[in-house]
């Protein structure tokens, strides 16, 4: 691990929010985006449904999100609500959000370079990731007290939701 990465941090691009506004339009459209998804979450003051685009990822099976951010506020609404409506294209679907142990995340970190390729641009600006892409599976890993992963498990069908409003 490169010196100083404990303590590098750096922001995500200024372009993400009017990209992640256009992801959910499509998606209402009922576009499929690659492996992006939005994941709406009620908000943990306001109880009102908090919409962001968020790529899922499947390891063995079983289904995750990667929060690359600890701290950020559609992780902490999910973190608080444990639960979520989860959209691809047309479908929707209610998942309950189970957050992992520290311990349990570096295995499902290690595979996002490999799984979810577009988005490593992001954690290399929030993080000092190598550029070797061998190195990354190993760099990824070592997020485990940084990033946090859930688990995605099915809730329930949801059968003509109405797509939450956006506040």
């Amino acid at each position: 691990m490169p010196e100083g990465f404990e303590n590098t941090r750096g922001s995500l691009p200024g372009w993400l929010k009017p990209a992640n506004r256009l992801v959910k339009v499509l998606q209402r459209l009922g576009v499929r985006t690659g492996t992006i998804h939005v994941l709406s979450v009620p908000g943990r003051t306001s109880g009102r449904m908090r919409s962001t685009p968020v790529s899922a990822l499947t390891v063995g099976g079983t289904r995750y999100l990667i929060g690359g951010m600890d701290d950020a506020d559609w992780v902490k609404n999910a973190r608080a609500a444990g639960w979520g409506i989860l959209a691809y294209g047309r479908s929707r679907e209610r998942v309950t959000l189970v957050q992992l142990p520290v311990q349990d995340r570096g295995a499902i970190l290690r595979e996002f370079p490999r799984l979810v390729p577009h988005g490593v641009s992001f954690f290399r600006r929030l993080y000092d990731l190598p550029r070797d892409p061998a190195a990354l599976p190993d760099a990824f890993a070592n997020l485990a007290t940084r990033a946090t992963v859930f688990r995605l498990e099915p809730a329930q069908e949801i059968s003509a939701l109405v797509w939450p409003a956006e506040p």
